[in-house]
């Protein structure tokens, strides 16, 4: 499974609730590593009484003490040879992703999401995993549907909601860089969709479900409080030469930044016109033909990208 790499949705800021910190100061003293998933769900139930804080508990432990090391897909490849014996080693192999991550300190997005829902489970609270695909790089714009990502759903207080701690702990460039984020903690599903598409499309948890051919084809939307219907123009991320005439027209509502730039991929040039209307903006990036992408910055940050073709 993939963790993301070009983008990290840049996206630190803390969940969508409460007050968390008596429970980000408590698991901070924990030790940093366990033997087993029972040993850590005891300091949990000693110190937590409510389904969201031993969520939030179980999610601030795995962020905090796992890294994300591509390495560790080598270290479960194992056959089969009938689905008996494939039930069997799936269920002796998630023991050992779980005893390795909480030993080792390291996993991809199996060690992360089966450790989160273990903990859950021994908790008592329900939850299950999800196996999808996501959006992270260029290359993801446009391509078919592969279930590359796991994550999970849990239920706090009887209403499901959406975890990545895979992505909550960090991002990887070549090399693992820790940066601890809430964002993939009950991610509402408008912003979740951005960037995860689930196998079943109920594991969503929209009104509206987008078609897999609509999300392959999306942008990448990095601004974190951006929707894709917000994106009048160009609403889809992969862009033709020959479809535009010296200049790229974007409209997009329900954002205002203050500064717009944009990158072929090596200066980062300002954008001086912008039409701002009451919910809307407007402006136009010059096309350079033979550019294979572009990316959009508000006020400093990347915002949008694109393939060009």
């Amino acid at each position: 499974m993939k963790l993301i790499v070009v983008f990290s949705i840049f996206m630190s800021v803390s969940a969508f609730a409460q007050d968390y910190e008596r429970v980000d100061a408590i698991i901070s003293m924990y030790p940093n590593t366990f033997d087993n998933p029972e040993k850590l769900s005891k300091f949990i139930a000693r110190d937590f009484a409510s389904e969201e804080d031993k969520v939030r508990a179980i999610y601030t432990w795995i962020i905090q003490n796992i890294a994300y090391d591509p390495n560790e897909y080598k270290q479960f490849d194992y056959t089969f040879t009938n689905y008996r014996e494939r039930n069997e080693k799936d269920e002796k192999l998630r023991a050992k992703i779980i005893q390795r991550t909480l030993l080792k300190g390291v996993a991809v997005c199996e060690g992360y999401a089966m450790l989160f829902e273990k903990l859950c489970e021994q908790q008592g609270i329900k939850n299950y995993l999800v196996r999808g695909d996501i959006k992270s790089n260029f290359p993801d714009i446009g391509r078919p549907f592969k279930r590359v990502h796991m994550w999970n759903v849990a239920s706090i207080d009887g209403k499901f909601y959406l975890f990545d701690a895979t992505w909550g702990a960090g991002k990887y460039n070549g090399k693992f860089i820790k940066e601890p984020s809430y964002f993939y903690y009950k991610t509402p599903p408008a912003l979740f969709i951005k960037t995860h598409y689930p196998d079943m499309p109920e594991d969503a948890f929209l009104d509206e479900m987008i078609s897999r051919k609509q999300f392959s084809e999306q942008p990448l939307i990095i601004e974190k409080n951006l929707l894709a219907k917000d994106i009048e123009s160009p609403s889809k991320g992969l862009l033709f030469e020959d479809a535009y005439f010296g200049e790229i027209l974007f409209s997009i509502k329900n954002i205002d930044p203050e500064k717009i730039s944009y990158s072929y991929g090596t200066d980062i040039i300002s954008i001086e016109e912008i039409e701002r209307e009451a919910n809307k903006i407007k402006f136009n990036v010059p096309l350079i033909i033979g550019a294979k992408t572009l990316l959009i910055y508000f006020d400093g940050k990347p915002a949008l990208g694109y393939k060009i073709n």
